[in-house]
């Protein structure tokens, strides 16, 4: 029996080093825990993966076979994952892990809005799953971004229907002043509306407000974890969020 972890987000957000940096902090703390990487196309990984999908499915022999470019080379080697799904999940079994670590492709659209997103998840999911859906800070600094930020962890959980964390990576970036303005607008969403009719104007403003209140009513706005793989923080916090999810505790749905 295991509990799968699936990191999600867009390219550059930090999966792969969030991935790295949480399993050797996790292998610190007695948890016996193993690594999938899931991304055909991955030229370097930050840790050795204990499942690799580049074993079965090789971007570039992919493109050669079917004269495909790079895009079109990830989506069929995206949707081939398919294919190879037992003998994943059959490695993982074998290494008898309590918690596996997935990282997803870089391509966040490939892997979320595909069918074949939500059969590897369904698949992989062991005892009990949830996604970790990473948060970029650049973008979620600002009203307006950080609307987008939230609706696309919307999105991603209603592709999924899967336990989520929006996990803010990279926290260290962010002076103190623009974490606790993301967490205000989060525990009083007021102050994000009032935020963005600020700071934007015409249909941009109409529609971030209209997301706004949407979000609220499906009760999107959990205050996100930041996390710095960097200076090694919130990862106490990440695998608390976690074991209450797989203990079928608060976050459990």
């Amino acid at each position: 029996m295991y509990y799968t972890t699936f990191f999600v987000g867009t390219a550059g957000s930090g999966k792969s080093t969030l991935a790295n940096v949480y399993s050797e902090w996790l292998g610190e703390q007695n948890i016996d825990v193993a690594t999938v990487n899931l991304d055909p196309g991955a030229r370097y990984i930050p840790y050795t993966p204990d499942v690799d999908i580049r074993e079965y499915v090789v971007l570039e022999d992919v493109m050669d076979a079917f004269n495909l470019g790079p895009n079109g080379g990830l989506v069929a080697c995206v949707d081939m994952t398919v294919n190879f799904i037992e003998e994943i999940k059959r490695e993982i079994d074998d290494l008898g892990a309590t918690h596996v670590l997935v990282d997803t492709p870089g391509q966040l659209e490939l892997f979320a809005f595909r069918e074949s997103g939500p059969i590897v998840t369904s698949s992989l999911g062991g005892a009990q799953s949830a996604v970790c859906f990473l948060m970029d800070p650049f973008l979620a600094r600002t009203p307006y971004g950080f609307v987008s930020v939230m609706l696309l962890g919307a999105s991603i959980q209603y592709r999924f229907f899967l336990p989520q964390l929006n996990i803010l990576s990279k926290s260290d970036i962010l002076t103190d002043r623009e974490l606790q303005k993301i967490v205000d607008w989060v525990s009083e969403p007021r102050t994000l509306m009032e935020a963005i009719e600020r700071e934007t104007q015409g249909m941009k403003r109409e529609m971030s407000l209209s997301i706004c209140e949407a979000l609220a009513k499906i009760h999107m706005f959990d205050i996100p974890i930041p996390v710095s793989s960097t200076r090694l923080e919130g990862l106490d916090n990440l695998q608390a969020a976690l074991e209450r999810i797989y203990t079928g505790g608060e976050l459990a749905k």
